[in-house]
């Protein structure tokens, strides 16, 4: 009885095994995950679409907004002012990222010629 009573002693002041090494590789893992996105969001690129397609997506929205007021508008309009808002930035960051992946072939092309 007396080692039952201890290992429930170890167990409940956490110091059993394994146990702590676990949690801490995880922190560890989060820590690093949000680190690499904070350094993502840095570049001037990312924040550049980032920004393309909230301008796109609040266009959107403003969009479906004047278009309910002039009656123009059907019943489910939340969802549909979603979904337009979801095209219209996804065309925004797709049209912007063609536009850099252009321009990078045309400076290669530059380079060899």
């Amino acid at each position: 009885m007396a080692k039952t009573s201890t290992k429930k002693a170890k167990k409940a002041d956490g110091k059993a095994k394994g146990g702590t090494k676990k949690k801490s590789k995880i922190k560890v893992e989060i820590d690093h995950g949000v680190e690499t996105l904070a350094k993502l969001a840095d570049h001037p690129l990312i924040s550049d679409l980032l920004a393309i397609g909230a301008m796109a997506a609040v266009a959107a929205i403003a969009d479906h907004g004047a278009k309910a007021k002039n009656g123009a508008a059907s019943g489910d309009g939340s969802r549909k002012a979603v979904k337009a808002a979801g095209k219209a930035a996804a065309a925004a960051i797709g049209a912007r990222i063609l536009k850099e992946v252009g321009n990078l072939g045309a400076k290669s092309a530059a380079k060899k010629s």
